[in-house]
């Protein structure tokens, strides 16, 4: 039988959701804070734990992510069966050697002044004389 694209999407879709939830839901048991998690997901925790016993943590944890799949999927308004969608298998990650590792860039250094002393800054008390002095020029000028 034909899958239709509407049905492939939700499929897609559903899935993608429920390994995110399942992830989520997962954290929050091992941070003890899986009592404030709704019903639902309590139930598929509880089912985890269950298959947990009988099989490994990665088996365990793909069978709880399909049943939640097949949940969600007639949720989402899927008809029929939902299509197999293939698992997503993390492929080990192979070095390619173009990785370039991270340096910090040298420290430039500020280019020495070609005199021995540079120029003096203006004094503070100079510029404020300065500004007294065109204060009371400006005050004299307009009596």
């Amino acid at each position: 039988m034909a899958t239709k694209a509407a049905d492939m999407l939700i499929a897609r879709r559903a899935d993608t959701r429920a390994r995110a939830d399942f992830a989520t839901w997962k954290m929050l048991a091992k941070l003890n804070g899986a009592s404030a998690l709704p019903a639902a997901a309590q139930g598929f925790l509880v089912s985890y734990r269950q298959l947990l016993e009988k099989m490994t943590e990665a088996e365990a944890s793909e069978a709880t992510i399909q049943l939640m799949y097949r949940s969600y999927y007639a949720e989402m308004g899927g008809s029929g069966t939902p299509p197999e969608i293939p698992s997503r298998a993390s492929e080990p990650v192979t070095d390619t050697g173009n990785v370039t590792a991270f340096r910090r860039p040298a420290v430039k250094q500020k280019p020495a002044a070609s005199r021995p002393q540079a120029k003096p800054r203006l004094p503070v008390a100079l510029i404020f004389a300065c500004l007294v002095v065109v204060y009371v020029g400006i005050r004299y000028y307009w009596r």
